[in-house]
C-alpha cells in the first residue's frame, strides 16, 4: 500500500537558493540546515502575522494539524541553527518522506 500524495500547499514569496547564515564563515564550510518553503509560510502566517493555526491552514490549503507539525518542525530547525551556527538554507521541494 503506497502512502497518500501530499496536497499542495499554497505558499506565497520565493526565498528559494538564499540563506541566513553566521557572518565571517563561507556557507560552504558550515554545517546547512535545509528550511523548507512550506515551513517558512507556516513561521510567516503564525508567528510573523500572528495567524491561528486553523487560519494560517486555511490559507495554506491543509489542516490545523498539519501546520502545527509543520510549525514544530520549522522552529527546532531555526533552534538549531542559531544555536549551533549553522547556516539555514531555504528550499523549494519538500522531501518525501
Amino acid at each position: 500500500m503506497s502512502p497518500r500524495p501530499k496536497k499542495t500547499r499554497k505558499c506565497q514569496g520565493k526565498f528559494c537558493g538564499k540563506a541566513f547564515k553566521p557572518t565571517g564563515t563561507p556557507l560552504v564550510e558550515l554545517q546547512q540546515v535545509p528550511l523548507h518553503q512550506d515551513e517558512l509560510e507556516a513561521l510567516r502566517l503564525c508567528d510573523g502575522e500572528g495567524l491561528t493555526q486553523e487560519e494560517a491552514g486555511k490559507s495554506m490549503g491543509v489542516s490545523r494539524g498539519t501546520i502545527q507539525r509543520i510549525v514544530t518542525i520549522a522552529r527546532q530547525k531555526i533552534a538549531k541553527a542559531l544555536t549551533e551556527g549553522h547556516a539555514l538554507v531555504f528550499v523549494d521541494q519538500v522531501e518525501i518522506e
